[in-house]
Parts: structure tokens; sequence; C-alpha cells
């Protein structure tokens, strides 16, 4: 069993333990940075045999989630209405490039556009340790160069 699922079943019987002992069954979740790294690893492989991006959520809350995300090339641009996205960077380095106008921009369900690029949009570089929030509406792609790969906690919150 790898360290992932350890952990996993670790803080599953605490949790048990901790709400049977309170009376109720309210949670705190936490993810180790090492337990991130480790299925980030997994990401990695996914990743390789694909397009060179992978994710999965970790939990669905009722107004946001928790993801992992790992990156070896380009996103495609990302304009989510009633989202916004608060990326943990928890290894590696890219450009995140947000604002601007979306090229080639296409609806892929209701409140979520996608396109090519952004053109006139702020860059900066993300490196491990830094935290970015782009708010809802405002379109945003990870630039990835060759060499580098990126590996983010994305949190996605409902801004209402």
């Amino acid at each position: 069993m790898d360290l992932w699922s350890r952990e996993i079943l670790k803080d599953a019987k605490l949790d048990e333990l901790s709400a049977k002992a309170k009376g109720t069954k309210n949670r705190v979740d936490h993810w180790s940075p090492a337990v991130l790294l480790e299925r980030a690893a997994y990401l990695r492989k996914v990743a390789r045999l694909g397009d060179g991006s992978a994710s999965e959520t970790l939990k669905e809350y009722p107004q946001h989630s928790a993801m992992l995300s790992f990156r070896s090339r380009d996103g495609e641009v990302e304009v989510h209405e009633k989202f916004a996205d608060l990326f943990c960077v928890l290894a590696g380095k890219a450009t995140l490039v947000t604002g601007g106008v979306v090229s080639g921009a296409r609806t892929i369900a209701p409140g979520e556009t996608r396109g090519g690029s952004i053109e006139e949009g702020a860059r900066q570089t993300l490196r491990a340790g830094d935290v970015a929030h782009v708010p809802a509406g405002t379109p945003h792609q990870i630039l990835v160069k060759a060499e580098d790969t990126i590996t983010c906690l994305v949190m996605k919150v409902q801004e209402i």
C-alpha cells in the first residue's frame, strides 16, 4: 500500500474516532506536502502517458473543491464564471497569464469557457511556495517551458 493510501486510511480512522468522541461527523481534511507530492508523482506518470497534464479532485465541498494538478505542458485558457482558482504551488515553475482577451474562446459548459491563448494578459512566474488567487471571470492560463513542470494544489472557490 502506498503512502497516499495509508495516509487516507489513517486519517479516516482518526476522523471517525474524533467524530465519535465529539458526537459529530464534522471533520477536518488534511493533506501533508509529502502525501500530495507522492500523489503528484503518480499524476506525473499519468501525464507522461497522456497529453502532459493530469489532475484529480481530492475532495468536493458545498462551495469549493480541492484538486491536485500536474503539468509538463501549457494549459488551455480557462474562464470560470462563478469560481475563483487559488493556486498553491507545491513544486516546479511556470508562468501564469491573467486578464487580456481570450483567442479562440469556446463555451464547454454553462459558465465555463476555454481558449487557445490570451492576448495582452499580465504574466507572472509561479514557483514552489507561491500562492496565486484568480478571481471568477478572469481569463487565466498556465504556461510551462519545455524543461519545466509544475505541481499545484488548486482550490476552486465559488464566488457569490
